[in-house]
């Protein structure tokens, strides 16, 4: 029987990451930080709504230097932050467009900017203001005596690590995909379309216990694929095509993010090896995945195998990446990110070759640093290309 994880976090989880971002907060010289997006919303309180999905309204939430953050949300969305571990409300009828919050994200600001008038917002990469530009520069213009860093940096410093409770739901969501692709071979077949394949899939899934798998992906063509970001089409799948779904699905707002490849019918000798180069660049790359080596000693590593085993370029641009309540998360496996590995890490790796112009390979895992070393979340895809018959 697979044990599910419990849903949501103890008060104690969300009272640790505050403690951690105000001690960051500390040694950053700022008073308050600014949060507009779900992500960082619901990492810091736990509120969790399908309504950010609607851009009408703006959401922020005020993390001060001591004591709970504050809410500053439209009326709509009272009654859910009031079923978090947040007591600090203030509300206004949204949408206003003369004034959707600003007013009152201003008082709040200057209440909270008082020691050495400063405000964090994330400014930089990977980063987003979920607010109109107008409204942001009305707020700057409300509040010209306190200076704006850039908070993105301890942000996401305080997200990097994940507690026991955030890698138990991403293992868990692993596990069932990793289920849902061993499955997936007895359920391919020649003559559907890529859709159909990938819609029959994302039902299985579904019904193994994922919440939702937004990011579905797929890619096919004879003897290989040449994109692993489009699809699915309507292109039907055909005897010597190679067939690639990716998917980040999610349990209780955490992703899984990889992808498994399939051959019908018959594989040609360069698909052939360039699966194995590329499962051996996983192996390379799981190895380097020690505390205290860095995401560029694990790009290294599977970098290594892949030109050693006749890659002729690539265009992801990186090896894989950061994993959690976002498909995509800092840091970059890439040659300059040199990010420090920690115990809680999790972390994508996705070694990708071009072995025939037009033709690419690549193939994902998801696993976690521990003290004791990496460990695999998903559960290892096959050594040798699958083949569909």
């Amino acid at each position: 029987m697979i044990n599910i994880p419990k849903r949501g976090f103890e008060t104690i989880e969300y009272e640790s990451r505050l403690e951690n971002i105000q001690r960051l907060m500390f040694e950053s010289a700022m008073d308050v930080i600014l949060l507009t997006t779900q992500v960082d919303i619901e990492y810091y309180t736990g509120f969790k709504t399908q309504f950010f999905q609607s851009p009408t309204r703006p959401w922020f939430v005020l993390i001060p230097s001591k004591g709970k953050p504050r809410a500053i949300i439209p009326v709509i969305g009272e009654s859910g932050m009031r079923e978090t571990w947040i007591d600090d409300i203030k509300t206004w009828m949204s949408p206003n467009p003369k004034d959707d919050g600003i007013s009152l994200l201003t008082d709040s600001i200057k209440l909270f900017a008082k020691n050495y008038k400063c405000m964090g917002v994330s400014l930089g990469q990977e980063s987003t203001i979920r607010m109109p530009q107008s409204d942001y520069e009305e707020l700057k213009n409300n509040i010209p005596s306190i200076e704006i860093k850039d908070a993105n940096l301890i942000l996401r410093e305080v997200r990097y690590t994940k507690s026991a409770a955030e890698v138990d739901k991403i293992r868990h969501v692993c596990q069932i995909t990793s289920k849902g692709f061993i499955d997936l071979e007895g359920m391919l077949k020649v003559g559907l379309s890529e859709r159909h394949n990938c819609q029959l899939f994302k039902q299985y899934l579904l019904a193994l216990g994922v919440d939702d798998s937004p990011y579905l992906v797929s890619g096919s063509g004879r003897g290989g694929y040449g994109s692993i970001i489009m699809g699915p089409t309507d292109k039907l799948i055909e005897e010597g095509d190679i067939f690639i779904i990716d998917t980040g699905s999610v349990f209780d707002s955490y992703y899984c993010d990889f992808d498994r490849n399939y051959a019908f019918g018959s594989a040609t000798d360069m698909a052939k090896k360039a699966y194995q180069t590329i499962f051996k660049a996983t192996e390379k790359g799981f190895t380097e995945c020690q505390v205290g080596n860095t995401t560029s000693d694990v790009f290294n590593a599977m970098n290594t195998v892949l030109q050693d085993g006749g890659a002729i370029g690539s265009t992801v641009g990186r090896l894989g990446h950061g994993l959690g309540l976002q498909l995509t998360e800092w840091p970059s496996n890439t040659a300059n990110d040199n990010t420090i590995l920690k115990p809680g890490v999790v972390l994508t790796l996705e070694p990708g070759m071009m072995y025939l112009p037009g033709k690419e390979m690549v193939h994902e895992e998801n696993i976690v640093i521990t003290e004791d070393g990496p460990e695999w979340l998903s559960i290892r895809a096959n050594e040798e290309l699958p083949i569909i018959r």
